[in-house]
């Protein structure tokens, strides 16, 4: 089952060193980068993958939703920011999505939805991971095989439900 993943897309490029330096150049540089990364993560996961935007900061003549390399883009209203888009995104759909932000407000509101939630900081180091694991796949060594153990592995307390619910979506990406 594949996840539908929300992103904060302002949020993740100032996150991220490599593409805010981008952004600071120009705001659409940011924005395509973007764009093109998740796209090969897309390749790679087949995610349905949406960017919201804030609106404010579309350019000029854009549509509100556009859909580029198979990647949902949403521009906010100008009078609403790309927050509360994500909010009524994870509203609507609740269980079935996973969003993408570093914002506290937008991640409790999320998570009050039951929506499964990750840091853009966390999320870009599951994207360069996967695109590692991509170009690494064809030099795996698999002759060392499994090793049986005795050792007991697992955590002394059980998550609760929604943490179990959390983890095992981002353990996708």
């Amino acid at each position: 089952m594949s996840i539908h993943i929300i992103i904060d897309g302002y949020n993740l490029i100032r996150q991220s060193s490599e593409l805010s330096r981008l952004d600071q150049q120009d705001i659409q540089l940011g924005r395509e980068a973007l764009i093109d990364i998740l796209a090969m993560y897309k390749k790679i996961k087949r995610h349905r993958i949406t960017i919201v935007f804030d609106g404010a900061m579309a350019p000029r003549n854009s549509q509100r939703q556009d859909r580029q390399k198979g990647i949902l883009i949403i521009f906010s209203k100008n009078n609403e920011s790309a927050d509360s888009v994500i909010k009524k995104i994870a509203r609507s759909e609740r269980e079935r999505v996973l969003i993408v932000s570093s914002d506290r407000a937008v991640i409790r509101s999320a998570a009050s939805f039951g929506s499964a939630t990750i840091s853009a900081d966390d999320f870009e180091k599951k994207l360069i991971m996967a695109r590692h694991a991509d170009d690494v796949e064809i030099g795996i060594d698999d002759s060392k095989g499994w090793k049986p153990t005795t050792k007991k592995k697992g955590p002394s307390r059980r998550p609760s439900r929604r943490q179990r619910r959390n983890r095992r979506k981002i353990r996708k990406l």
